[in-house]
């Protein structure tokens, strides 16, 4: 008995979804594409939101930025559900191995009492900030348009938990839970703390969700966390033995480094859209910096004492260059 096996070439009837080769073109497209391209519906809404009905569940009015196309807001890194589990996944195994080492070693117990106490006077406010920038993202992606934009701020709000978490585990080995319930208090009744804390609040209220991406994902972060993690830690706290504060907060200097390019990406295409796009964008950052910054004076005094008010500056003078680069009057 003879077998006679034969090879046969079958052709796909299309090569990807049709809401993704709208944009690409009927060829093999990559996940993210496929995660992301024309995912939000668009028409067939069953009702108008009742606590807005002037707008649609998904409507591109609820915010002053006007896009031909939201979906030219890509994100560079390519996230989307699966890849970006990964990457935090190899990410936080990274830190229970510092924590691991840190531990092993003792390095807690041989870090100087009054540098825990300054770590901790600095950086336990800080998982309040986080909070509200978790929440700020949440309504990003709640009233945002686009699964291109919205997708991404979702992630991005959960990687701020991430960072409140991680906040909340290092003031538990450099101060036990007295350390927390210090910088609950000192967010909500130290002088010092308080533009920082009011510049947090009134940014959950705003509506326009482009314009609370620039509040928080530009100016806020774009300021504090090369203040606190690159001037503070790396260049303050780790000269002087706090190296074990400088691992277990390296996530979060790699995550605001990794998540930039995200931010300045959105920007710079949807402010070369048009020109109203160009002057909205550039006074919302202009607005937000001049407020952060001014939030940030008294931080940057406690973290850093009379070198804060240099450190400051240096972190706008950078951050105004960033904003430059991605097109914006600064």
């Amino acid at each position: 008995m003879n077998i006679d096996l034969q090879a046969r070439d079958i052709k796909p009837l299309r090569q990807t979804f049709a809401r993704v080769a709208a944009y690409t073109g009927d060829k093999p497209a990559s996940r993210y594409l496929e995660a992301t391209m024309g995912a939000q519906p668009t028409t067939n809404f069953h009702y108008r939101p009742t606590w807005e009905p002037e707008f649609e569940l998904f409507d591109t009015a609820r915010t002053a930025i006007k896009l031909a196309d939201w979906y030219v807001l890509r994100d560079p890194r390519q996230y989307y559900y699966a890849n970006w589990t990964m990457t935090r996944a190899r990410q936080q195994e990274a830190m229970e191995s510092n924590y691991q080492f840190v531990e092993s070693r003792g390095l807690i117990d041989k870090t100087p009492d009054a540098l825990r106490a300054k770590a901790c006077e600095v950086l336990m406010p800080l998982r309040h900030a986080a909070w509200g920038a978790n929440m700020n993202n949440c309504s990003i992606c709640s009233r945002g348009y686009g699964t291109a934009f919205t997708a991404p701020a979702m992630l991005h709000a959960m990687d701020q938990l991430g960072v409140a978490q991680y906040l909340t585990r290092l003031g538990m080995a450099l101060g036990e839970p007295g350390a927390l319930e210090a910088g609950r208090n000192a967010w909500l009744q130290d002088p010092r703390w308080q533009v920082l804390r009011r510049l947090v609040e009134d940014t959950l209220v705003v509506q326009d969700p482009f314009e609370l991406f620039v509040a928080q994902n530009l100016s806020i972060d774009g300021l504090l966390y090369p203040l606190i993690y690159t001037h503070f830690i790396d260049d303050h706290l780790t000269l002087q033995g706090g190296t074990a504060v400088a691992m277990l907060t390296s996530f979060m200097p790699e995550w605001h480094t990794e998540s930039a390019r995200w931010v300045d990406a959105v920007v710079k295409v949807a402010a070369a859209e048009n020109s109203d796009n160009h002057a909205l964008i550039s006074g919302w950052f202009q607005r937000y910096a001049d407020q952060t910054q001014a939030a940030l004076a008294p931080v940057a005094e406690i973290a850093l004492g009379a070198a804060g008010a240099q450190a400051l500056q240096t972190v706008r003078e950078a951050l105004n260059a960033r904003a430059r680069k991605a097109g914006l009057a600064v």
